[in-house]
């Protein structure tokens, strides 16, 4: 949980807090399960907010709106005392896979296509589904489900509300009626009682409450004016909001997120298409999403078996630059954390696979472990660039793997894409999305004039045939060995 208070007229970030400082927990009961505690991240998220009000000189009484940005798809389940009822079940839980696509064949294929604009998949909706199936006497006890962030402003608020980007990530919005999904919704059974009230995205959409403010050190009454799912707002965090524009992100997951000024889908739903923050119904906005689930978890699990003592991750990205382009044949399949949606929903593990016990060493193992993260995220790419979306220019927070030059590099000379780095990331974006949402900002150029460039990763064009030939190596063998 990550803390940024921002200065409206200079947009400086006068401070920021982030705990807990180490991952937190994800619970898996059984294979492909992942569960979180939502009252776990609501204390972490008040042990944040204090950290930031005690280590800085920010005024409490000055701050003026609140913006919210969360995991995506995650299901959260409140009684009628707002209680929560059991663990969310986050977004890299594979459990409702099968559900999903059963709906997809029963709603049939070009159904689900022109009117959700992807299958039903893995998402919230499904999950919901799961729950009324395997677990009913907790869903007899459903008042409404929520996605994190509804989650947050809940407790912040007392109040349930949602908004249509997150109904469209839940698989909930339906792009041709513009409205709730009468048909899914009708096919899983669901009550359209459980729906929260739907807010703006930007705009009032609930204030704090005043017993909430006491306990966090805040004033009672402030506005949230903003909310939005992690890969959206990180878009939104660089100013991506219009057509062409394309987004990076290489957390534990990896997000390429370019925008759409029309309806858009990938026959095979490898890709994912929800409505972004400025979405309307008069001016179509859609976020094109592709997500590789096991991008920076894998790093962090490299770090952990190599022992966390002897590297931090500037050390492991130093010592990746010491192996030349194509690890000298090993390579490294990042899928060991949940079903790929690019792979259409197989979930083949992770491995590494070319290693020669005589001549490789840890540098080996974690230049491949990057160069396999970036090789997935080409491998991506290219299904976005066949929906007819150019993605020559990237822009990404100088943060997680995008700290790594063999990261970066090898992603910008196999895409040829430009990959532009800012000063930024998802907490301040929410907070400049909060002056927006507010009116303290009267237009996106105004709430992002000092957004600050840091960094710009050109292709290595020297080094293209080396870069080409281990891509192409991977590929063939994820192709014909892995799926």
């Amino acid at each position: 949980m990550k803390v940024s208070v921002v200065d409206g007229i200079t947009g400086d970030v006068l401070a920021q807090g982030q705990q807990p400082k180490q991952e937190m927990e994800i619970v898996s009961l059984k294979s492909d399960w992942a569960e979180q505690s939502p009252e776990m991240w609501f204390e972490y998220l008040k042990k944040a907010i204090s950290e930031v009000l005690q280590k800085s000189s920010v005024d409490a009484e000055k701050i003026g709106a609140i913006g919210i940005s969360y995991q995506m798809h995650g299901l959260v389940l409140v009684d009628d005392k707002q209680e929560v009822i059991r663990p969310s079940i986050i977004w890299c839980d594979s459990r409702a896979v099968d559900i999903g696509d059963d709906a997809a064949s029963a709603l049939g294929d070009e159904w689900t296509l022109t009117h959700l604009l992807n299958s039903p998949g893995n998402f919230t909706a499904s999950k919901l589904k799961w729950v009324k199936e395997n677990e009913p006497e907790l869903y007899d006890r459903v008042d409404k489900f929520l996605l994190p962030g509804d989650y947050i402003a809940m407790r912040l608020s007392g109040k349930t509300t949602t908004t249509i980007t997150g109904l469209s990530e839940g698989i909930f919005w339906d792009f041709d009626s513009n409205s709730l999904s009468e048909e899914l919704l009708n096919y899983y059974g669901f009550d359209k009682s459980m729906i929260p009230e739907i807010v703006p995205g930007f705009g009032e959409q609930v204030i704090l409450k005043s017993d909430m403010a006491e306990e966090l050190g805040l004033k009672a009454g402030i506005p949230v004016t903003y909310r939005a799912g992690d890969q959206p707002n990180n878009a939104f965090s660089l100013n991506v909001l219009n057509p062409g524009e394309v987004a990076a992100t290489a957390g534990t997951s990896g997000v390429v997120y370019a925008v759409a000024g029309e309806k858009v889908y990938d026959l095979k739903s490898r890709v994912n298409v929800f409505a972004h923050v400025n979405h309307t119904e008069e001016l179509q906005r859609l976020g094109v999403l592709l997500c590789v689930n096991g991008t920076g978890i894998q790093y962090a699990w490299l770090k952990r078996l190599m022992g966390q003592e002897r590297f931090d991750y500037p050390a492991l990205n130093e010592m990746a630059k010491e192996v030349a382009p194509g690890c000298e044949g090993v390579m490294c399949f990042p899928f060991g954390n949940g079903a790929e949606r690019m792979l259409e929903n197989a979930n083949p593990g992770a491995q590494f696979s070319g290693i020669n016990f005589n001549i490789h060493q840890d540098k080996h193992l974690v230049r491949a472990a990057l160069e396999g993260i970036a090789f997935s995220f080409y491998y991506g790419m290219d299904i976005i660039n066949n929906m007819g979306i150019d993605t020559n220019l990237i822009r990404a927070g100088y943060a997680n793997l995008f700290q790594s030059e063999v990261f970066a590099k090898t992603l910008a000379t196999l895409s040829g894409a430009v990959i532009e780095l800012y000063n930024t990331d998802g907490s301040v974006g929410a907070a400049r999305g909060a002056g927006i949402g507010s009116g303290f900002y009267k237009s996106s150029k105004e709430a992002f004039v000092n957004l600050k460039k840091i960094e710009v990763v050109e292709p290595d064009i020297s080094n293209i045939t080396e870069y080409k030939e281990a891509y192409n190596k991977w590929k063939t063998r994820l192709e014909e060995t892995i799926l």
